[in-house]
């Protein structure tokens, strides 16, 4: 049996980025630039967001995004935080803000990016945004949700009628993705891992989404032979022995390996959804910019 076509994402995101390039040039080529200001809130410049923030440098000033962060320290309270954005709220020069995890314990996130200006909100994390999607109106969407779609039309499906199964409903990723389905006119089952004969509902899916953020979750007795599956998770787990150079861990997602003997199209872990949820964080950036420059 043919195992699945595996959907490359880091290709599409080059092909995204290369997108991108051409509407900076486009917007640079009327006397207009392209910024993304980012908070980052921690006193330690070893941190994982320390890292990411320094890549995401370099790939905006890659594609010509010019890129601001701002450091705050580790012991800022919720007024810190939500001050600063207020104040980038009003500077015209910043066309899109978004907000480092995490924040010092006992800020919460919400609060604070339902305070970014919906028009410059590239996380697509403000209610608003999050609101927008389900009249399928012009916005900002969620990254991750936006980068699986993407990745299902990757494949030229049409999916309209078809039957798609999202397990995970979270606010950001599972429930934005399920109603951006609709509007194709797919039909949509919403679940999570405690769904009853969910096993049973996936195998009668068209397209299966995993972003439940359980290793391993979906099995291949789960899916329908030539089934797209979308895989979300991202976990750090345990080899059953070192490599021979050291390495002690790998990187798993929500669907078992075993997988690929059935589906049709798989994203892979690592490679598939992350590569392509960057370059749609970049994308709306440029998207901000033009809407702000209009």
């Amino acid at each position: 049996m043919p195992r699945a076509i595996t959907i490359d994402g880091k290709a599409i995101a080059s092909q995204v980025k290369a997108g991108i390039a051409r509407r900076v040039k486009a917007l640079n080529d009327k006397g207009f630039d392209v910024r993304l200001d980012a908070i980052l809130v921690t006193d330690d410049k070893n941190t994982a967001a320390h890292v990411y923030a320094k890549n995401q440098k370099r790939s905006c000033n890659q594609l010509g995004i010019d890129y601001v962060l701002h450091e705050l320290k580790g012991s800022s309270t919720y007024e810190d935080i939500a001050g600063r954005v207020l104040l980038l709220n009003k500077n015209i020069e910043a066309h899109a803000i978004m907000l480092h995890m995490p924040l010092p314990e006992g800020v919460d996130p919400f609060r604070v990016q339902s305070l970014i200006d919906p028009e410059k909100d590239v996380e697509g994390v403000n209610p608003a945004n999050i609101g927008n999607i389900v009249y399928a109106r012009s916005s900002l969407a969620p990254c991750t949700a936006m980068a699986a779609v993407k990745l299902i039309n990757s494949t030229g499906i049409d999916l309209k009628g078809k039957r798609c199964v999202v397990v995970g409903a979270s606010n950001i990723v599972g429930k934005p993705i399920a109603v951006m389905l609709m509007k194709p006119e797919a039909t949509v089952i919403s679940c999570n891992k405690y769904t009853e004969n969910l096993p049973e509902l996936a195998s009668s899916a068209d397209v299966v989404v995993a972003a439940a953020g359980v290793p391993h979750l979906v099995k291949k007795s789960w899916i329908k032979p030539g089934a797209i599956v979308i895989d979300v998770g991202i976990h750090r787990m345990p080899l059953d022995e070192p490599k021979p150079d050291g390495t002690k861990m790998r990187t798993v997602g929500d669907v078992d390996e075993e997988v690929a003997e059935v589906a049709g199209h798989l994203t892979p872990v690592p490679g598939g959804v992350g590569p392509v949820t960057v370059a749609m964080l970049l994308e709306n950036v440029v998207t901000a910019a033009e809407l702000h420059h209009q």
